[in-house]
C-alpha cells in the first residue's frame, strides 16, 4: 500500500468543503499553534463561540472576507498510517477551472452533499469531472447530517443517488462509499459518532487510511520530458552532456535503451545524475540527469522514452477538453498546445461532441464550447508530438491549451480519453444516450 495519498475535495457552495478539510487537520493535530491561535481570535471576532475551522483552509484574504472558496488550497498532513497531500477546490461554477486543476494528480475524490438539498447540479457536475479526469475513487460525504437529526432515511435515499449517478459515469460499486458527517461538529470525520449507530462503516479518516491507491506513473512505461541541456564545457567536464529533468512516468535503469522522440534517435542511458551523487535506477517524480551513450541532438521540449513501448508520435490527434475560456471555442481556433515541456501551435479542426454532464449524454457536432463546457474535439500541432492515451499514461496523456494572445490557459486537455458513459438508466430510471466508457 502506498504511504502517500493525494486527494481533492469538492461539492457545491456552501457544502462545507473548508470546514471538513479543517476539520480533518484539527482533529489530526496537524495545525500549528500559532495558526490555531490565530483561527480562535478570528472566530471570536466574530462572535462564534467554536473556532471556525474553514479558516485554517481560506487562505486568501478575499476568501475569507466573502466566505468562499476560490482557488486551489493544497494542505499537508499526516498520521502514523499514511501521508496526505490534500487539494480543497471551489464550489463556485465560475470556478470549475481550479477544481478540474485540483482534481488532475488526486487518487481519490472527496465529493461534498447538504444532507438538506441532497445532490445538486454541481455534484454532478464535478462527479463528471472525477470521471473525465480519472480519479479512481470516490468518497461522497453526506455533510451537516446534524442538521436532519442524524436521519438514516435522509443519508441512504441520497446515497443511493449518487451511487446510481456515479455507476452511470463508469464507478464501480466498490470504488463509491457515502459516508454520514458533520464537519462542524466531528461527526464520523475522525472519530466515530455515537449519533449515527445505523451507519457501520468506516469514518473518513480512517477510510483514507486504509484505502488502496494505485500511482499509475510508477507502472508505466519510462516517459522523461526534458527541460534543459548541461553542457558545463569546463576543464573538468570538457564532454559532459546531460539532459535534466523530471521523470513523467515509469522508471529508468543504466544500460536501458532509450528512443529521443519525436526525432526517433535511439541511445543508451549510460548514466543518471541526481543532487545526491549518481545512481543506478531512478522513477516517477524524480528530477535527474540522464547521460547517454552517443552524442544525439536533443533539446528542451523533446521526450526520452523507452525504446520497448515509446508513445505513438502524431500531428493530429483526437482530445476531450475541459474549456475554461471566457470565450467559447468554435471550429478553426488558432491556439498553442503545451504538452509536457514542448510547446507548438495547434489548429482546432473539429468540434465533434458535448457532453451534458446533468443529462449524461452527448450532443453531437456543437457550434462551440463555452465555459466549463466538456467536449471531444480534433487538434492538428505544427509540429508533431509524442503522445500517450490518458487512460494509459496521465501525465504524458494530458496537454494544455493556451491562448497565444496573452499566453492564458483555455483548456485542459486529454488525448483520447472518452467522455464518462451512462451504462443503462440513469437515477430517475430513464434511459438516457450512451457515450463511451469512463475510467
Amino acid at each position: 500500500m502506498s504511504q502517500l495519498l493525494r486527494l481533492a475535495t469538492a461539492g457545491s457552495v456552501d457544502d462545507g468543503k473548508s470546514t471538513l478539510v479543517g476539520r480533518l487537520l484539527y482533529d489530526t493535530k496537524s495545525v500549528l499553534a500559532d495558526t490555531l491561535e490565530a483561527v480562535h481570535r478570528a472566530s471570536a471576532d466574530r462572535g462564534m463561540s467554536t473556532p471556525d475551522l474553514s479558516l485554517l483552509v481560506d487562505g486568501l484574504r478575499s476568501e475569507r472576507e466573502q466566505g468562499i472558496t476560490i482557488d486551489v488550497a493544497y494542505r499537508y498532513f499526516a498520521t502514523p498510517k499514511r501521508s496526505f497531500v490534500l487539494a480543497d477546490t471551489p464550489g463556485h461554477v465560475q470556478y470549475t477551472r481550479n477544481t478540474v486543476t485540483g482534481a488532475s494528480t488526486a487518487q481519490l475524490g472527496v465529493l461534498l452533499v447538504d444532507a438538506r438539498n441532497g445532490v445538486v447540479e454541481q455534484t454532478r457536475r464535478h462527479a463528471a469531472v472525477l470521471a473525465l479526469l480519472g480519479v479512481p475513487r470516490v468518497v461522497l460525504a453526506v455533510n451537516k447530517i446534524d442538521l436532519v437529526d442524524y436521519d438514516e432515511p435522509t443519508f441512504t435515499r441520497i446515497s443511493k443517488e449518487f451511487s446510481a449517478h456515479a455507476t452511470s459515469l463508469g464507478y464501480s460499486e466498490d470504488a463509491v462509499l457515502s459516508i454520514p458527517v458533520s464537519a462542524l461538529v466531528g461527526d464520523n470525520v475522525v472519530d466515530r459518532s455515537a449519533r449515527t449507530p445505523w451507519y457501520e462503516g468506516p469514518t473518513l479518516l480512517r477510510h483514507l487510511e486504509e484505502v488502496p491507491v494505485h500511482a499509475d506513473a510508477e507502472d508505466s512505461p519510462f516517459r522523461f520530458p526534458v527541460q534543459y541541456v548541461i553542457r558545463p564545457r569546463t576543464a573538468e567536464h570538457p564532454d559532459y552532456r546531460g539532459y535534466a529533468g523530471q521523470i513523467a512516468a515509469g522508471g529508468v535503469s543504466v544500460g536501458d535503451e532509450v528512443v529521443v522522440l519525436p526525432s526517433g534517435i535511439r541511445s543508451t542511458v549510460t548514466g543518471i545524475d541526481t543532487p545526491h551523487g549518481p545512481r543506478s535506477s531512478a522513477g516517477s517524480g524524480e528530477s535527474v540527469t540522464l547521460l547517454l551513450a552517443n552524442e544525439v541532438d536533443i533539446s528542451r521540449g523533446d521526450l526520452i522514452a523507452t525504446a520497448t513501448a515509446p508513445p505513438r508520435v502524431v500531428d493530429e490527434f483526437e482530445a476531450t477538453l475541459c474549456w475554461l475560456g471566457d470565450k467559447p471555442l468554435r471550429p478553426g481556433a488558432r491556439v498553442l498546445v503545451k504538452h509536457g515541456t514542448r510547446t507548438v501551435q495547434a489548429l482546432v479542426t473539429e468540434l465533434n461532441s458535448r457532453f451534458d454532464e446533468q443529462k449524461l449524454s452527448s450532443v453531437d457536432a456543437p457550434d462551440s464550447l463555452s465555459l466549463n463546457d466538456i467536449g471531444r474535439v480534433v487538434l492538428r500541432s505544427a509540429e508533431p508530438l509524442p503522445i500517450d492515451d490518458y487512460t494509459d499514461s496521465r501525465r504524458t496523456g494530458a496537454f494544455l491549451v493556451i491562448d497565444p494572445a496573452d499566453g492564458s490557459t483555455l483548456a485542459g486537455g486529454l488525448v483520447g480519453a472518452p467522455l464518462p458513459v451512462l451504462d443503462a438508466t440513469d437515477a430517475t430510471g430513464e434511459q438516457e444516450d450512451l457515450v463511451s466508457p469512463g475510467p
